[in-house]
């Protein structure tokens, strides 16, 4: 059986992934394509259970040490549980957020080192890296603007970052472009929910034609 293809979705808060994840989930799915769905920290039991304690708004003394290293936890769990099973049955696995997220947001805005989070991640992951990660760019100030019209997303811990912590996100997010520009692939998330959703379609099915 041919191995599937892993899909992350990346980007700032309020940049609209987990809205075109569910989008593309629904495409691909209706054309009769294996797809699992999934997000991180979380997807399973035992990652949900880590992603309440990292972003509960109440943990506001968490060292960024111990932010990264439960991310990790949670990945691992999340990869040996749901992930590589999935991509083992040949399906596509499109995840809200992986390894990329913790170094933009602990590896570059903490200012712990993208290459101290990369050393610990690549022990949690095992060698499993995306086929494709599409990244959506947008203003964090538009980003945060768009959380707090929001009725329906919950509030977290990252959430109440000042805005310049976010700014060093986005910073650091073009770093690890530059690290992995063959995986990457830059969306502007600040254009229609249509036209992102459009792009991002056309993003994959390169992957999947490639694939064939």
């Amino acid at each position: 059986m041919t191995r599937g293809i892993f899909i992350t979705m990346e980007g700032p808060e309020g940049a609209g992934k987990t809205t075109i994840l569910e989008m593309l989930y629904k495409h691909y799915k209706d054309k009769g394509i294996k797809i699992v769905k999934t997000r991180e920290p979380g997807g399973i039991r035992i990652a949900e259970k880590i992603r309440e304690i990292i972003l509960n708004p109440d943990h506001t003394e968490m060292d960024g040490r111990t932010e990264a290293l439960l991310y990790a936890a949670a990945r691992r769990q999340h990869l040996v549980e749901k992930v590589i099973p999935a991509l083992a049955e040949g399906s596509i696995v499109i995840s809200d957020r992986f390894i990329d997220s913790s170094l933009a947001y602990q590896g570059y805005a903490r200012g712990i080192g993208i290459e101290e989070i990369w050393k610990i991640n690549e022990f949690a992951i095992g060698g499993v890296m995306p086929d494709l990660t599409l990244y959506f760019d947008l203003d964090p100030e538009l980003g945060l603007a768009r959380i707090n019209k929001s009725n329906e997303r919950e509030i977290n811990r990252l959430d109440l970052e000042q805005l310049d912590f976010h700014k060093r996100v986005q910073a650091g997010y073009y770093k690890v472009i530059e690290k992995f520009p063959e995986r990457l692939h830059k969306l502007e998330a600040s254009q229609s929910i249509e036209d992102v959703f459009e792009q991002a379609q056309q993003a994959i099915n390169q992957v999947l034609n490639r694939n064939r």
